[in-house]
């Protein structure tokens, strides 16, 4: 794992510019094609980060490739994303520096340890460990609100890329 550090200076982006061309909610849901994400839609899911949400924004208006998935419970929040690099994928996870430490126990996969684990699921099924989420919701608002618009990791936050 390589941890990508915040920054402190922050990128402007144009707020009128959407990245994002495909949307799926899960495991059931709403579905956006890309002439259906307006800035209405996106106010929504921006104020759903912190009551709970399961999503998928896609880069891909297919929804198939490039993506950013939004998880959270209203506590904990997870970004995870994927980028096809010429047949090659990259994923980027929020990092959480102060569960650092549990990457042992992470390897390991002792799903009943609670000081390990978050109650949220990748894809439905998959835990998410504390080190890959968030308790600020503000900032992890700011990511997803970022990458809907540039398709593009915030720097904001910190990241980890599993290599």
């Amino acid at each position: 794992m390589e941890v990508l550090a915040k920054q402190d200076k922050i990128p402007s982006w144009d707020t009128n510019a959407i990245a994002v061309k495909h949307i799926e909610y899960y495991p059931y849901g709403d579905t956006y094609e890309e002439d259906q994400i307006t800035p209405e839609i996106i106010a929504k899911i921006l104020e759903e980060i912190p009551q709970g949400i399961n999503l998928y924004l896609f880069l891909d208006p297919y929804g198939e490739c490039d993506f950013m998935e939004v998880l959270s419970d209203g506590e904990w929040l997870s970004l995870g994303c994927s980028f096809d690099r010429d047949g090659e994928f990259e994923n980027y996870y929020t990092y959480n520096a102060a569960y650092a430490d549990t990457a042992e126990q992470i390897e390991q996969f002792q799903y009943s340890d609670k000081t390990v684990w978050t109650p949220l699921e990748s894809g439905g099924q998959s835990p998410v460990p504390k080190m890959e989420a968030i308790t600020d919701m503000e900032a992890g608002r700011k990511a997803v609100e970022y990458f809907i618009h540039t398709g593009k990791l915030y720097p904001g936050i910190n990241w980890a890329r599993q290599l």
